[in-house]
Protein backbone atom coordinates (compact mmCIF):
# COMPACT_ATOMS: atom_id res chain seq x y z
CA UNK A 1 0.00 0.00 0.00
CA UNK A 2 1.65 3.70 -1.09
CA UNK A 3 -1.07 5.88 0.22
CA UNK A 4 0.10 9.39 -0.14
CA UNK A 5 -1.17 12.48 2.40
CA UNK A 6 -2.98 14.76 -0.33
CA UNK A 7 -3.49 18.08 2.22
CA UNK A 8 -3.89 18.69 6.17
CA UNK A 9 -7.48 20.37 6.56
CA UNK A 10 -7.37 21.19 10.48
CA UNK A 11 -5.27 20.45 13.11
CA UNK A 12 -6.12 21.36 16.50
CA UNK A 13 -3.16 20.93 19.11
CA UNK A 14 -2.83 21.39 23.10
CA UNK A 15 0.17 20.09 25.11
CA UNK A 16 -1.31 16.43 25.61
CA UNK A 17 -3.54 15.87 22.44
CA UNK A 18 -3.47 16.59 18.57
CA UNK A 19 -6.73 16.12 16.86
CA UNK A 20 -5.36 16.31 12.63
CA UNK A 21 -8.10 16.19 9.77
CA UNK A 22 -5.97 14.79 6.57
CA UNK A 23 -7.37 13.91 3.04
CA UNK A 24 -5.34 11.00 1.37
CA UNK A 25 -5.11 8.99 -1.98
CA UNK A 26 -5.55 5.28 -1.82
CA UNK A 27 -3.51 2.91 -4.13
CA UNK A 28 -7.01 3.16 -5.36
CA UNK A 29 -7.13 6.51 -6.78
CA UNK A 30 -10.01 7.38 -4.00
CA UNK A 31 -9.52 10.27 -2.08
CA UNK A 32 -10.48 9.66 1.76
CA UNK A 33 -10.93 12.39 4.77
CA UNK A 34 -9.74 10.64 7.30
CA UNK A 35 -9.32 12.20 11.05
CA UNK A 36 -6.75 10.97 14.00
CA UNK A 37 -5.58 11.94 17.27
CA UNK A 38 -2.44 11.95 18.76
CA UNK A 39 -1.52 11.57 22.20
CA UNK A 40 1.19 12.34 24.30
CA UNK A 41 3.34 8.97 25.87
CA UNK A 42 1.85 8.01 28.69
CA UNK A 43 3.88 5.92 31.59
CA UNK A 44 2.00 3.21 33.59
CA UNK A 45 4.35 2.47 36.80
CA UNK A 46 3.50 -1.14 39.11
CA UNK A 47 4.44 0.06 42.45
CA UNK A 48 6.53 -3.00 44.21
CA UNK A 49 7.05 -2.91 47.62
CA UNK A 50 8.23 -6.67 48.73
CA UNK A 51 6.48 -9.16 47.37
CA UNK A 52 3.19 -7.01 46.60
CA UNK A 53 1.94 -4.99 44.02
CA UNK A 54 -0.06 -1.53 44.72
CA UNK A 55 -2.79 0.00 43.04
CA UNK A 56 -4.46 3.29 43.46
CA UNK A 57 -7.68 3.71 45.76
CA UNK A 58 -10.57 2.81 42.64
CA UNK A 59 -11.03 6.51 40.44
CA UNK A 60 -13.66 7.92 38.39
CA UNK A 61 -13.00 7.46 34.88
CA UNK A 62 -15.31 9.71 32.99
CA UNK A 63 -14.76 7.35 29.63
CA UNK A 64 -16.59 4.50 31.45
CA UNK A 65 -18.31 6.51 33.68
CA UNK A 66 -17.20 4.65 36.94
CA UNK A 67 -14.31 4.14 39.11
CA UNK A 68 -11.66 1.36 38.16
CA UNK A 69 -8.89 -0.17 39.88
CA UNK A 70 -5.35 1.26 38.36
CA UNK A 71 -2.00 1.48 38.23
CA UNK A 72 -0.31 4.64 38.55
CA UNK A 73 0.38 6.40 35.56
CA UNK A 74 0.41 9.90 33.41
CA UNK A 75 1.03 11.58 30.65
CA UNK A 76 4.78 12.70 29.55
CA UNK A 77 5.81 16.18 28.43
CA UNK A 78 7.48 15.71 25.02
CA UNK A 79 10.48 17.48 26.54
CA UNK A 80 10.64 15.26 29.41
CA UNK A 81 12.48 11.91 29.51
CA UNK A 82 9.77 9.03 30.79
CA UNK A 83 11.97 7.06 33.46
CA UNK A 84 12.14 10.94 35.10
CA UNK A 85 8.20 10.67 35.39
CA UNK A 86 8.15 7.79 37.39
CA UNK A 87 8.49 9.57 40.76
CA UNK A 88 6.53 12.61 39.86
CA UNK A 89 3.67 10.15 38.80
CA UNK A 90 4.04 7.92 42.37
CA UNK A 91 4.12 11.06 44.38
CA UNK A 92 1.11 12.42 42.86
CA UNK A 93 -1.25 9.42 42.56
CA UNK A 94 0.07 7.27 45.77
CA UNK A 95 1.23 10.57 48.10
CA UNK A 96 4.84 9.17 48.55
CA UNK A 97 7.92 11.08 48.49
CA UNK A 98 11.23 10.22 45.90
CA UNK A 99 13.08 8.88 48.90
CA UNK A 100 10.49 5.79 49.22
CA UNK A 101 11.76 4.67 45.72
CA UNK A 102 14.27 2.21 45.71
CA UNK A 103 14.56 1.50 41.85
CA UNK A 104 12.91 2.73 38.95
CA UNK A 105 13.18 -0.55 36.46
CA UNK A 106 11.91 0.10 32.82
CA UNK A 107 10.10 -3.42 31.60
CA UNK A 108 11.46 -2.60 28.05
CA UNK A 109 13.45 -0.69 26.27
CA UNK A 110 11.31 0.86 24.12
CA UNK A 111 7.60 2.40 24.53
CA UNK A 112 4.81 0.04 23.08
CA UNK A 113 2.74 1.78 20.60
CA UNK A 114 -0.90 1.67 21.24
CA UNK A 115 -2.72 2.28 17.41
CA UNK A 116 -6.12 2.14 16.16
CA UNK A 117 -7.84 3.34 13.26
CA UNK A 118 -7.93 6.46 14.71
CA UNK A 119 -5.80 7.03 17.76
CA UNK A 120 -1.79 6.87 18.24
CA UNK A 121 0.09 7.08 21.53
CA UNK A 122 3.43 4.98 22.87
CA UNK A 123 2.98 3.53 26.64
CA UNK A 124 6.24 3.16 28.95
CA UNK A 125 6.15 0.63 31.52
CA UNK A 126 7.73 0.82 34.42
CA UNK A 127 8.29 -1.07 38.20
CA UNK A 128 9.32 1.64 41.03
CA UNK A 129 10.41 -0.58 43.91
CA UNK A 130 9.81 1.03 46.97
CA UNK A 131 11.37 0.69 50.47
CA UNK A 132 10.14 -1.96 52.79
CA UNK A 133 9.06 1.00 55.05
CA UNK A 134 7.69 3.53 53.08
CA UNK A 135 4.65 5.18 53.63
CA UNK A 136 2.11 5.04 50.56
CA UNK A 137 -1.14 7.03 51.90
CA UNK A 138 -3.33 6.62 49.14
CA UNK A 139 -3.21 2.42 48.76
CA UNK A 140 -5.83 1.25 47.07
CA UNK A 141 -5.36 -2.26 47.32
CA UNK A 142 -2.21 -4.72 47.94
CA UNK A 143 -1.53 -7.94 45.91
CA UNK A 144 1.00 -10.60 46.63
CA UNK A 145 2.75 -12.22 43.88
CA UNK A 146 3.05 -15.60 43.31
CA UNK A 147 -0.36 -16.29 44.43
CA UNK A 148 -3.90 -15.98 43.65
CA UNK A 149 -4.00 -12.40 44.55
CA UNK A 150 -2.66 -11.89 40.68
CA UNK A 151 -5.91 -13.44 39.19
CA UNK A 152 -7.93 -11.57 41.61
CA UNK A 153 -6.23 -8.24 40.11
CA UNK A 154 -5.92 -9.52 36.56
CA UNK A 155 -10.01 -9.56 37.43
CA UNK A 156 -10.52 -6.31 38.76
CA UNK A 157 -7.92 -4.23 36.31
CA UNK A 158 -10.48 -2.56 33.51
CA UNK A 159 -7.69 -0.18 31.48
CA UNK A 160 -6.44 -2.13 29.07
CA UNK A 161 -3.09 -0.16 29.48
CA UNK A 162 -2.44 -1.71 32.94
CA UNK A 163 -3.53 -4.89 32.12
CA UNK A 164 -0.74 -5.29 29.35
CA UNK A 165 1.98 -3.72 31.23
CA UNK A 166 1.54 -6.04 34.41
CA UNK A 167 1.28 -9.21 31.99
CA UNK A 168 4.21 -7.64 29.96
CA UNK A 169 5.91 -7.56 33.45
CA UNK A 170 4.77 -11.02 34.60
CA UNK A 171 5.61 -12.62 31.58
CA UNK A 172 9.36 -11.29 31.44
CA UNK A 173 10.03 -12.14 35.02
CA UNK A 174 9.22 -16.05 34.25
CA UNK A 175 12.41 -18.38 34.21
CA UNK A 176 13.30 -19.08 30.53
Amino acid sequence: MNWRSLDELVRIQSKWLTVIAEKWLTDAGETLEYWRVEKADSAIVLPLQGNDLICLPPTFRVGVRRATVDFPGGRVGADQDPIASVPQILTRELGITPEAIQAIIPISEQPWLINSAFSNQRVWGFVAELTPRAKIPKVGGKFRLESADISRLLAQLECLQCRAVLLEWLYRRRPA
